[in-house]
């Protein structure tokens, strides 16, 4: 399997440190607000390349942590509501939105704010190492100037980058804090004793300090979003090497999602969140359309755009149902297996669209063989379907549950057993108003050599 690689900007093979295992570290959210749609496809991105994984025989190690002590959750919290519970209230809302997408669960999830230990230590590494250095004010900045390999994620020289913050007291611009020292405006459970004075942990050095406590100082893949890249990754990066480690092996960014062309901002109002997404569409509709397009490439969100992910879904679930109805009183059994292609797709970048191309042709060249009455062939296409949608994350729906399926059946089967007597007497008028009928209660027809099917419409 080849994953490109976004700091050699080029594609590399998967190649495990542990033989059999992989260990993978996403940034989770800052659970300042609710999830917006970038939120949702960055998890599903790494939930796929997990699930693949998975397939492929390896044990995946998943790591998304969770930011619940940061500036911006800070400057949103009020009287009424502390910190601590606005990042927790965030906190169940993703993960909330993540189990109606079927994201799955990570090996672990930690919070910054329960490895405040790990984090002093790391930060107690690198000043003993002459790569950080503390200040009057209580705080502590790495010494990007002391790391001779700062910049090497993108490519960047010191004399290119601009800092994120300016202070008096730093060195130079490009360093960054590790360690802020408690403000009075800043209420007092929002900080920690520490051999350095009272204070919290920097963005950066959270990440750095779970990823290693978690998956060790060397592990195999680091993903987030691409607006992660700099200057979170970069300084990630550098502090992790610079504490002595190797860190990740390998490199994933996904792209953003912009809204009709435009990047999401709040200054132009167009953010697009997850509870209204989910409120109009199937969980598995969302799904599918932030799965639909190449995970490294922007997605440009339209009006139309779940519409269209809907009709592609409802296509594959009308031949599923429609195969499975026709073969259940055959002699052939449905045995779920992988094209060649869907692999080959899925090993070079989890190139998604290539691999959904590949869903769509088995379930047309199903649909053929349903026609032409080659049930043998339908139901190698139907296995091939299935498999694919596992690994996707879609399940097929179920027509109906319980005692509610074989009289639905029942009911159906008799109106088309009226409708096919119409027919044979040419009173075709009655045969139209039985199909009608059917359709308005969302029960669509279709004729074929061997009779007449039936499914049920999206």
């Amino acid at each position: 399997m080849q994953l490109y690689d976004s700091k050699s900007q080029e594609l590399a093979d998967l190649q495990p440190i542990r033989a059999g295992q992989v260990g993978i570290y996403v940034c989770g959210p800052t659970v300042q607000s609710e999830p917006h749609i970038g939120h949702l496809r960055s998890a599903l991105v790494y939930d796929l390349l997990s699930r693949w994984l998975t397939h492929k025989g390896l044990k995946v190690t998943l790591i998304r942590n969770i930011t619940d002590i940061d500036d911006k959750v800070l400057e949103k919290h009020t009287e009424e509501l502390s910190w601590w519970e606005l990042a927790y209230q965030n906190e169940l809302e993703f993960q909330r939105q993540f189990d109606l997408l079927g994201i799955q669960r990570p090996s672990n999830e930690p919070r910054a704010t329960g490895h405040i230990p790990e984090i002093l230590g790391l930060i107690q590494t690198l000043i003993d190492k002459d790569y950080a250095y503390r200040v009057d004010n209580g705080d502590v900045y790495f010494d990007s100037q002391a790391w001779s390999d700062y910049g090497e994620l993108t490519n960047q020289s010191l004399s290119d980058m601009e800092g994120e913050t300016s202070s008096e007291f730093k060195k130079s611009a490009t360093d960054f804090a590790l360690w802020k020292a408690a403000k009075d405006s800043e209420p007092e459970t929002a900080s920690w004793e520490s051999q350095f004075g009272r204070g919290r942990p920097g963005w950066h050095i959270e990440c750095s300090a779970m990823a290693e406590k978690y998956l060790g100082s060397n592990f195999d893949i680091h993903g987030g979003g691409l607006d992660l890249r700099f200057p979170h990754h970069e300084n990630e990066l550098a502090q992790s090497r610079a504490s002595g480690g190797e860190f990740a092996n390998l490199w994933m960014h996904n792209g953003l999602v912009t809204v009709e062309g435009s990047k999401m901002s709040k200054s132009l109002g167009n953010s697009v969140f997850g509870a209204d997404l989910l409120k109009a569409h199937s969980p598995a509709v969302l799904r599918y359309y932030l799965l639909s397009a190449h995970y490294r490439s922007v997605l440009d969100y339209q009006s139309s755009s779940l519409d269209e992910a809907s009709s592609a879904l409802e296509r594959i679930q009308g031949f599923v149902d429609r195969a499975q109805r026709k073969l259940r009183e055959s002699q052939y059994s449905i045995e779920k297996s992988l094209p060649e292609e869907f692999t080959t797709a899925m090993d070079d970048d989890l190139n998604l669209p290539q691999a959904l191309a590949v869903l769509h042709e088995t379930v047309r060249v199903g649909n053929q063989s349903l026609d032409e009455q080659r049930l043998r062939d339908c139901a190698s296409s139907l296995g091939m379907v299935l498999a694919m949608m596992e690994i996707i994350g879609i399940e097929p729906e179920t027509e109906a549950t319980g005692e509610a399926m074989p009289a639905l059946n029942a009911l159906v089967e008799q109106q088309i057993a009226l409708r096919a007597e119409a027919r044979e007497n040419k009173d075709f008028d009655t045969a139209d108003q039985i199909r009608n009928r059917l359709a308005e209660i969302g029960v669509i027809l279709s004729d074929d050599a061997d009779g007449t099917s039936w499914s049920l419409d999206g």
